[in-house]
């Protein structure tokens, strides 16, 4: 039997009149890495806002971990770690700081917080500049602080909500290398995003949007880039997805 971590049942979330999610299911497997594809407006950051409890649903079911949103959102933020295009961090702190303050806020443990933090650091390659004040760092380096600072609290949970944004080539390959350890130690993950190809090469599952409902639901394996852009193609009638 599958272990599930989330649940997801009629989930409909409207801004005034507008509905952006319409009656969506989805169910994810504890270790699973989901690439969440679909045109703006199809309701991936929506989705994602919702399962990290930023947001309320207007009507349907959220459970993580077996707890339900947003009754019980204090317990399920504490399986949550979520990284998006923007960074979240105090840009006039250093990197160590940024993280012993999100320690502070995941309520770690005072005597784990300076170990927890170095850590990180050293997992995201960032321990020498641990002292660097982040308004100094690349787009590259800032989102892999981010991510050290999802980890922290080592959740069971991963959202990434458009992380490549911005980033070079060289960043991105690193991004890349980050996930695919995460995956590898036992993280679940939901990535939304715009770029096909890594999509098909870092995901086990597929799902794309397309105007508020799962359009597409498939294991990625035997799936490469140019077959995806032509499901995403047929599913959302868009011509790509970048």
């Amino acid at each position: 039997m599958t272990d599930t971590i989330i649940q997801i049942e009629n989930l409909v979330k409207a801004f005034d009149l507008l509905p952006v999610l319409r009656k969506l299911d989805l169910t994810v497997a504890r270790g699973e890495f989901i690439a969440l594809l679909g045109p703006n407006g199809s309701g991936k950051s929506t989705l994602l806002r919702l399962l990290a409890g930023l947001s309320q649903s207007t009507a349907g079911t959220i459970r993580v971990g077996g707890w339900e949103l947003p009754r019980e959102a204090a317990a399920v933020r504490s399986q949550i770690g979520m990284v998006s295009h923007q960074s979240l961090l105090y840009e006039n702190l250093t990197a160590r700081e940024n993280l012993h303050f999100f320690a502070r806020l995941y309520n770690l443990p005072g005597d784990e917080i300076e170990g927890r933090s170095t850590l990180m650091l050293e997992r995201v390659g960032l321990e020498k500049r641990a002292t660097g004040l982040v308004r100094t760092f690349s787009r590259g380096m800032q989102q892999r602080l981010s991510i050290a600072r999802a980890l922290l609290h080592d959740p069971h949970v991963l959202l990434f909500d458009e992380p490549y944004t911005g980033l070079d080539q060289d960043a991105a390959a690193v991004l890349d290398q980050l996930l695919m350890q995460a995956h590898d130690d036992g993280h679940t993950i939901l990535m939304s995003t715009h770029q096909i190809e890594r999509a098909a090469q870092l995901a086990d599952r597929i799902v794309i949007l397309t105007k508020g409902k799962v359009g597409f639901d498939a294991p990625a394996t035997g799936l490469d880039g140019r077959q995806l852009a032509v499901e995403y193609t047929r599913i959302t009638g868009a011509a790509t997805a970048r």
